[in-house]
């Protein structure tokens, strides 16, 4: 039985469930997520424990884990000395950073933080937050929120809140006057486990197949037939970019064509395909792209 080499912090919470898939598309299966926070995972060699991203980073230095994934924005609140193995660009709702803003109620008089001076901000990321306005200059308190920050937005004078589409800001009446930081998710490593070529090597083992995963997604594969006299016309409509395989068939008129293409231009380009002369054209998902 291979031995456990990595202990892996999966974040719960928010992005809890965006991740588990992700693994899933890398080809790891992670089962009992929701019932436990030491859920199975279908590799021996890792361990597999659910934490907050929140706290994800301290742990990861601290050395109870060996690496494990939560946002840019917990690294720069807790100060935590890890590594940064990559970056992983996915999210609970969109593929872009997540900002963390500097929002007041639309009725309020506050149009710049600096009207903000000696007053009271609420927030879950407190040194983030003061920081921020320690860099501008501004006096201000800074308080701990514990959650539903965006409901206290009338109860102190401004709030700095995480968001990734802005539409729960606009929907509880509140106006953005400044980004206080970007974040994006992290893949993050103990330096001592770093320094470990076995650990090392599965650590990187699992980022290539995570950004592998992500670079599919807007990804489907294409197949097709078509006449040797028609392929000139048909490669040209082929992106650029791409180099597809071209193999002989067993009727000797006749070539195969496969691409990988954006998911987005696929429904543009299989007509044209079929103007130009394809058959038996057909598009598939695929799970990995490694470059």
């Amino acid at each position: 039985m291979p031995k456990t080499i990595i202990k892996l912090g999966i974040p719960s919470g928010s992005l809890e469930k965006a991740t588990i898939e992700l693994f899933k598309k890398a080809g790891f299966n992670i089962t009992g997520a929701e019932r436990t926070y030491l859920p199975g995972i279908d590799d021996e060699q890792m361990k597999v424990i659910m934490l907050r991203a929140q706290e994800m980073s301290r742990y990861v230095e601290d050395g109870v884990l060996d690496a494990g994934i939560t946002g840019y924005d917990w690294i720069l609140e807790n100060g935590s000395d890890v590594v940064e193995v990559c970056e992983l660009a996915y999210s609970r709702v969109t593929d872009k950073p997540a900002r963390w803003v500097l929002a007041v109620p639309n009725e309020s008089k506050i149009k710049k933080p600096e009207d903000l001076r000696g007053k009271l901000i609420a927030t879950e990321l407190v040194n983030v937050t003061k920081r921020y306005f320690c860099d501008k200059g501004i006096d201000v308190k800074v308080e701990f929120s514990w959650g539903s920050t965006e409901v206290k937005a009338r109860l102190v004078d401004a709030i700095v809140e995480l968001t990734e589409t802005g539409s729960s800001l606009a929907a509880n009446n509140l106006r953005v006057i400044d980004t206080v930081a970007t974040s994006t998710t992290r893949f993050i490593a103990n330096k001592k486990a770093w320094q470990d070529k076995t650990k090392r090597q599965k650590i990187e083992n699992i980022s290539i197949l995570l950004n592998a995963a992500i670079d599919a997604r807007t990804k489907v594969g294409l197949k097709l037939n078509a006449k040797k006299e028609n392929l000139k016309s048909i490669l040209k409509l082929l992106p650029a970019e791409k180099s597809p395989t071209i193999s002989s068939l067993a009727e000797a008129d006749y070539v195969a064509v496969e691409v990988i293409i954006d998911d987005e231009v696929e429904r543009e380009l299989v007509p044209a395909l079929k103007r130009a002369g394809a058959s038996g054209i057909i598009t598939y998902p695929i799970n990995k792209v490694i470059h």
